[in-house]
């Protein structure tokens, strides 16, 4: 297991622990240690911290809120960072909302409310921080977060800052350009839209009443597991080719909604790649659809092949979920 040498830990203000099991920073409740694990208190920290990764050539993956994730059961090697509360600080400029990365979104889209700000409505219940949510574009009810970004700020790994406006981030369904760089989202600017503060929050009730009905929310799940195809929902083919309820030890296909799997006790990471597997192989005999995943799956589980068909496309994120 590596250590933070004392010159660094020493000049890091934020917490700092040792083989840290990941399922208590995972919305799945799944995931081995980490070897170094951090919660930065200030972007100086972040910065020694990539300094620190590249001259020792340490794996760095930087998590949010941990909600799009399935971590290995083996952990991850080098330093984990999670940007959390500390880096959570929110505030409106007019018409404008600017938010630190490690802000709930659940936090972000109340502020905005109070504000009377309306625009972030379909985001009302999303387990995001707002730097993984912008991330990956998280959306919902025909809306992502990339319609309301204005700018991004985001941290090289070098410790250096720069601004990148929308029009730089390739936003795309469930994907963007943050997820291909080696930067670290910092703060992201949201452009609202002034509303009526009943309004809002008469559109964000109606927007959670209908996640409460549909999505399992009382058990630990990472949402979505996949992507819906074009013209189609991931969660009605799932259910069409007989896979709800199916089960992998304590990971199980929702029976709320299918493209949901949940932790029903003590799930292990290989029990959900041996499931997605599984609901693969059924939708793709019975459709000929082949699903791609919308979790994101970091580490090496140890089964090669596990890893080959579940690792498609999914890289550690800078500023993960």
């Amino acid at each position: 297991m590596s250590y933070l040498p004392r010159s660094i830990a020493s000049r890091i203000k934020g917490k700092v622990l040792y083989n840290e099991p990941l399922r208590n920073h995972t919305t799945w409740r799944i995931g081995g240690p980490a070897d170094i694990f951090v919660e930065p208190a200030s972007r100086k920290d972040i910065a020694l911290l990539l300094e620190f990764a590249m001259a020792n050539e340490q794996p760095l993956t930087v998590i949010g809120n941990g909600s799009n994730l399935l971590v290995s059961d083996n952990g991850l090697k080098g330093v984990v960072v999670k940007i959390g509360d500390a880096l959570g600080r929110v505030r409106i400029v007019e018409e404008k909302l600017i938010a630190e990365a490690g802000a709930k979104l659940g936090r972000v889209t109340a502020i905005a409310q109070a504000a009377g700000l309306g625009g972030l409505e379909f985001a009302v219940g999303i387990p995001a921080s707002i730097g993984g949510a912008v991330t990956m574009n998280a959306g919902a009810n025909g809306v992502s977060i990339g319609d309301v970004v204005d700018s991004v700020t985001v941290m090289d790994h070098q410790g250096g800052q720069r601004m990148l406006s929308a029009a730089d981030l390739d936003f795309g369904y469930r994907t963007s350009r943050l997820q291909r760089m080696e930067a670290v989202v910092v703060e992201v600017e949201l452009r609202l839209a002034a509303r009526d503060p009943l309004e809002i929050r008469r559109r964000s009730e109606e927007y959670l009443r209908r996640r409460r009905v549909t999505q399992p929310l009382d058990s630990p799940s990472a949402g979505s597991v996949f992507k819906n195809p074009p013209g189609e929902a991931a969660g009605r083919l799932i259910e069409l080719a007989g896979a709800k309820g199916m089960r992998v030890g304590d990971a199980v296909v929702s029976t709320k909604h299918a493209n949901f799997i949940i932790n029903a006790g003590n799930a292990k990471a290989a029990d959900v790649l041996l499931l997605i597997d599984k609901i693969r192989t059924i939708v793709r005999d019975k459709f000929g659809i082949d699903l791609e995943l919308e979790v994101k799956v970091i580490g090496n589980s140890g089964a090669g092949w596990l890893d080959a068909i579940c690792h498609q496309g999914s890289k550690p994120l800078a500023g993960s979920d």
